[in-house]
């Protein structure tokens, strides 16, 4: 199994990203979400789910190691393929997806194409045990928080240290904030000294 890829973001699509490894651009299928957070020229890692089909080979590719696993935890359900669990996480994230099936919120389930009432209850009936509790849902979001309050203190006072008016230091937080949420949704501590450089630049540009 492929479990993630690393290299250079060479190509971005409306349904996925080629990224160059070892000379050799991988197409990756992902949602919007995932999207979001690349950009062509730069480096970036996904991890991966390997789809195998007598005719074809496809990689689906996550910003999170958790999105993935949810991936390829809805298709245990009958009726949901990789096509289908894609695009329940273009509409839900992990955690919204966790508190759905535990608390049987099938008109959550229909807002995603594909899935009407009786395909709703029928997931719910075979994955709400799977996916985790909505305790634990609500524990990765609050800790998702706190790191991304975190960071964001962190390199602002660094730039009001430096001298910076408190207005200009949140200006030059906003221009990283993609950036450490790229990090975040990876399940990575964002690197304060990282986006504080790079908020130094963002300012010097000015």
């Amino acid at each position: 199994m492929i479990a993630s890829v690393s290299g250079k973001v060479t190509a971005i699509a409306p349904d996925g990203a080629v990224i160059e490894v070892g000379g050799v651009g991988i197409l990756t299928h992902c949602t919007p979400g995932t999207l979001a957070t690349l950009r062509i020229g730069e480096e970036a890692r996904l991890a991966t789910s390997l789809v195998v089909r007598e005719e074809s080979l496809t990689l689906y590719g996550f910003a999170s190691d958790d999105e993935r696993a949810v991936f390829e935890l809805l298709q245990m359900a009958s009726g949901v393929g990789p096509k289908l669990a894609l695009a329940m996480l273009a509409v839900h994230t992990p955690n919204a997806l966790r508190v759905a099936m535990a608390s049987a919120d099938l008109k959550a389930l229909t807002q995603v194409p594909g899935i009407g009432q009786k395909g709703a209850q029928r997931i719910v009936l075979e994955l709400k045990d799977r996916l985790g509790t909505p305790e634990e849902a609500v524990n990765a979001a609050l800790n998702g928080a706190r790191r991304a309050a975190a960071w964001r203190d962190q390199v602002h006072s660094g730039l009001v240290g430096l001298g910076y008016s408190s207005k200009d230091a949140d200006e030059a937080v906003a221009t990283v904030e993609r950036r450490a949420d790229a990090d975040l949704a990876a399940g990575r501590q964002p690197q304060v000294a990282a986006l504080l450089k790079a908020a130094l630049q963002s300012l010097s540009l000015r």
